[in-house]
């Protein structure tokens, strides 16, 4: 449907309306937060205060001087939503001591994120700001110049790894690879025309044509297809080609979580895509509340990115091979704290469960405290939105654990897709029982984690030998396994 037709408009005019009213739209740096208490009266406003998200990357030295809102969440900027067990912080910024209950907005619905049902082409401007971060301004450069060099259509793009964000491993006389992944519309098209342009950056599969390279990317593995130690621009670099449709669904449901996973850290966004940047919200969300299924009632901000950070390599096997580096995600988090503050403290203030017990201005990164609330039926609510394929292989283990007959189990957990947005994704009683299982859900919880990556991420890497080549991967494999030798010998390099 032409967005300009007017059976359009009502579908842009009802998700602007819910995302200010859920406190969805992210600020971009330098302008005021909307939050749950003022979206309202901020609404009128907004189109003329805020850039586009482009413009952050294009722009960003324009707002170095400007408050930064992922340093400080939004909850703390602003006065909490006025209610009878609602206390305002004192004016000086000291803790609180309220109760753990009074921290909570009780309010019933929370943000749903899904490309099948809205037209993502009407989100707002500053919609997924929190996913852009800033790096180097000669690197970010260098990377921009670098995808000039592929004439095949590149519709989404992000660098990601120790060559763009520091893990702390790198000496400074070292150049690491840089790592890319290009989201394409026509997976053998975009082959075929890159192997007009760049047939040596292909293994021996190039030399088969762009219908077996698409094959072998799109029907083993987690759908992508990687060439590397690729020189171009004086940049040695290694890319992944990507369908954007499994991307997206990966994304949104946790098909493989190979991507996703990946998308759980901080990436620099290259070229944007406005279907990737809401399936990609969703994702962030859902690692938020699985992180959140997996933690206790209290925890530091650093337990928290830890926990997301370490999702996508609880199945990895390259996890219990001699190949990574075993302090990789303790690295990841404290040498990216302030970008992963960037990417998820606009989301805890969406979560009406989740709050900052201490202010982060007055304490040291490490010592902010988290709290969430442990009420089962709003734990049963994030079991109930978790990503669909993920969701169903985790009611499965329950099911099989409490040997719930078939017809049973659909009478509890068989809501229509369109019953199920109506309710605005409620738990009910099975939802509930799980969330209230509190010695084991979390058991359950990692179990499927490794169900979903395990196989996927093995199977990816065994298509590695084909599509990068023997002497290519055993060189790749060479430099992983001298980091987890380097690693091994000082234990203290992951303690943060």
């Amino acid at each position: 449907m032409a967005l300009g037709t007017s059976a359009a408009r009502p579908t842009a005019r009802l998700l602007a309306a819910s995302i200010l009213r859920y406190g969805l739209l992210v600020p971009a740096p330098g302008c005021l937060a909307f939050t749950k208490s003022n979206s309202s009266s901020s609404s009128s406003s907004s189109s003329s205060s805020v850039s586009s998200p482009s413009s952050f990357d294009n722009h960003h030295h324009r707002h170095r001087h400007h408050r930064n809102f992922t340093s400080t969440p939004a909850r703390l900027q602003e006065n909490p939503p006025s209610s009878p067990s609602s206390t305002e912080p004192s004016s000086s910024g000291a803790n609180t001591t309220t109760t753990a209950k009074s921290l909570f907005t009780y309010e019933t619905q929370e943000p749903v994120y899904d490309s099948t049902k809205y037209d993502y082409h009407t989100l707002p401007q500053t919609f997924g700001a929190n996913q852009y971060m800033y790096i180097n301004e000669d690197l970010r450069q260098s990377l921009r110049q670098l995808l000039w060099e592929f004439k095949a259509p590149i519709r989404y793009a992000f660098a990601y790894g120790s060559g763009v964000f520091s893990q702390g491993t790198t000496s400074s006389k070292e150049k690491p690879m840089i790592d890319l992944i290009f989201g394409v519309t026509y997976t053998q098209h975009w082959h075929s025309l890159n192997l007009t342009e760049h047939k040596d950056h292909y293994s021996f599969l190039g030399k088969m044509g762009s219908g077996v390279v698409a094959k072998v990317q799109d029907g083993f593995g987690a759908g992508v297809y990687f060439n590397t130690y690729v020189e171009v621009n004086g940049i040695m670099i290694k890319y992944g080609v990507v369908n954007l449709d499994t991307f997206c669904r990966d994304l949104a449901d946790w098909e493989t979580l190979y991507l996703a996973g990946r998308m759980h850290k901080p990436v620099k966004i290259l070229r944007d895509d406005a279907r990737v940047r809401l399936a990609n919200q969703a994702n962030l969300l859902s690692a938020l509340r699985v992180a959140l299924l997996l933690l206790p009632e209290e925890f530091t901000e650093q337990q928290l990115y830890h926990t997301i950070a370490g999702i996508s390599y609880l199945g990895d096997p390259r996890m219990n091979l001699f190949t990574e580096n075993p302090h990789k995600v303790a690295n990841i988090v404290s040498n990216q704290l302030p970008n992963f503050r960037r990417l998820y403290a606009p989301l805890v203030d969406t979560l009406p469960n989740l709050v900052f017990k201490n202010d982060p201005r007055n304490n040291v990164p490490k010592d902010t405290i988290l709290l969430q609330d442990m009420d089962i039926v709003r734990r049963g609510n994030m079991v109930r939105r978790l990503p669909k394929a993920f969701r169903k292989r985790l009611y499965f283990q329950y099911q099989r654990k409490w040997q719930i007959p078939q017809l049973e189990y659909e009478k509890l957990v068989g809501t229509s897709e369109e019953q199920e947005m109506m309710e605005g994704r409620q738990g009910g009683e099975f939802e509930q029982r799980m969330a209230a299982d509190m010695e084991n859900i979390r058991k359950e919880v990692k179990t499927v984690i490794k169900g979903t990556i395990n196989w996927p991420s093995t199977s990816q890497s065994f298509k590695g030998f084909f599509t990068t080549g023997f002497v290519k991967t055993w060189k790749y494999l060479g430099e992983k396994i001298k980091k987890w030798k380097t690693a091994k010998k000082s234990p203290e390099a992951g303690k943060s």
